[in-house]
């Protein structure tokens, strides 16, 4: 239950409601239509009891006789004149054998009473009144009773009738309650369609609120509310990263100077010599997180602009590899380059530059054996593959790996910023291309990126 839709949850609801309704009903009409037809037979076995009674009383004419009072009415009633011993001293109707048994004709010399039983020649089972009458011949029991097949009939087209048109009402009801359920929640929808193409950046937009001041309306108006609260907070945090990172660049290439200035003039020990030369490439390793925190501001502004022209793909990779060769002969391993002389990529050189170094200083940083890069034409693009032999992705990360910030424990461990692959994925779609895991035994990071001019000008929109 818990799992249907919220619309299909209340038609069943409502459905529950009105069976429960509807056999309420039932059962009260029913109720009530059975003691509106007992007291009407009541009346009128009351009303035959009286004539009988008086005709007994008088002693006069026979039930069955012309002249007699009509008590009779069809094969549907009957009356007797029971004599104590059981008896039948008069009669008139369907009924032939005494309607009494002999502890009941007992119970009617004491005092009236009232029973439904089956009657020989009655159909069905009959009502039947009984009382006593004091009448010229001596102590007498007068009987008179009525079939109950009309009122059973009665009540069973009314049980009939609930039991018809009961789930059709349920189900015309349950088509109806779907359909107001479904206008009901028709905001909420349009909230859920138009907060799916909402984005903290760029103009900032609403979800669309109901005319009626209801519920849904008001929690509209609450999310919109939160809604601008993120967006400012976003922008806050977006400028902070922005400026701090403009503005870390300028002391950090003074610093890095100063150091390379003081590794050059001075006549250090080994030791002093290894710090400095530590803390240079420290300020190397600042610099460069200040300029790729300054891209991706850039990129959730939506204005990381790409100045494309064709590249050979080979002449790319081939730069990649002499870029990292030594790092990775210092590693004991080695860089190779797999690509067709003739694949061409549309791409901006120092974006793409800057990608395929961010990937393959991950592979050498958090990879093993031989790292791969390889291109080749796909689907009417140029897939670019960065592949070592390593295990993988740590699976801390989980679909994550692009996310900003993303970090697995061995990136933890040697000061990893996590923020390589974002700002890979920042580039390439930027270029309108698609960055990816490959899935596989290795660990294999993958491009999709043009391979002819785009039909517009190109910026990324995060």
């Amino acid at each position: 239950m818990s799992r249907l839709p919220i619309r299909a949850r209340l038609t069943v609801v409502f459905a529950l409601a009105l069976v429960v309704v509807l056999a309420g009903t039932a059962l009260f009409v029913s109720a009530r239509l059975r003691g509106d037809l007992d007291e009407t037979v009541d009346t009128g076995l009351r009303v035959r009891a009286t004539a009988v009674a008086a005709v007994v009383r008088r002693g006069g004419t026979a039930l069955g006789a012309p002249g007699a009072p009509a008590v009779i009415e069809g094969d549907e009633t009957f009356a007797q004149v029971l004599a104590p011993t059981g008896r039948i001293v008069e009669r008139a109707g369907g009924a032939r054998a005494p309607a009494l048994s002999a502890a009941r004709l007992r119970a009617a010399l004491r005092g009236p009473i009232q029973l439904e039983r089956t009657v020989s020649g009655i159909e069905g089972t009959a009502r039947v009144l009984a009382r006593p009458q004091v009448g010229p011949d001596g102590r007498r029991v007068v009987v008179v009773g009525q079939s109950l097949a009309d009122r059973d009939a009665t009540l069973a087209r009314l049980r009939d009738a609930f039991l018809v048109g009961g789930p059709i009402a349920v189900l015309i009801a349950s088509l109806l309650g779907y359909g107001l359920a479904t206008a009901g929640l028709a905001p909420v929808e349009a909230m859920r369609r138009r907060a799916a193409e909402l984005s903290l950046s760029g103009e900032p937009e609403r979800l669309p609120l109901p005319a009626a001041r209801d519920e849904i309306h008001r929690l509209g108006a609450t999310l919109n509310d939160m809604l601008e609260r993120l967006r400012r907070a976003f922008e806050r945090e977006r400028r902070f990263v922005a400026d701090a990172s403009h503005e870390l660049r300028t002391p950090i290439a003074v610093l890095k100077t100063e150091l390379e200035g003081a590794l050059r003039g001075g006549a250090f020990g080994a030791e002093t010599s290894a710090a400095l030369t530590a803390a240079v490439e420290e300020c190397d390793r600042l610099g460069q997180l200040a300029e790729d925190l300054l891209l991706l501001a850039r990129s959730a502004e939506g204005v990381l602009p790409v100045r494309p022209e064709p590249l050979d793909a080979r002449t790319l990779l081939e730069g990649a590899r002499q870029r990292f060769a030594d790092r990775a002969a210092r590693k004991g391993r080695r860089i190779d380059v797999d690509a067709p002389a003739d694949v061409v990529v549309w791409g901006d050189p120092l974006r793409l530059r800057q990608a395929l170094g961010n990937v393959a200083d991950n592979a050498l940083r958090h990879g093993a054996g031989t790292i791969r890069l390889s291109a080749c034409a796909s689907d009417g693009g140029v897939q670019i593959d960065v592949t070592d032999e390593g295990t993988g992705f740590d699976p801390a990360l989980g679909g994550q790996a692009f996310d900003r910030f993303a970090r697995g424990p061995s990136a933890r461990s040697d000061g990893g910023a996590g923020l390589g692959l974002a700002i890979v994925r920042a580039i390439v779609e930027a270029h309108g291309g698609e960055a990816s895991i490959a899935a596989g035994g290795c660990t294999t990071v993958r491009m999709r990126l043009p391979d002819r001019p785009p039909q517009g000008p190109l910026s990324h929109a995060a």
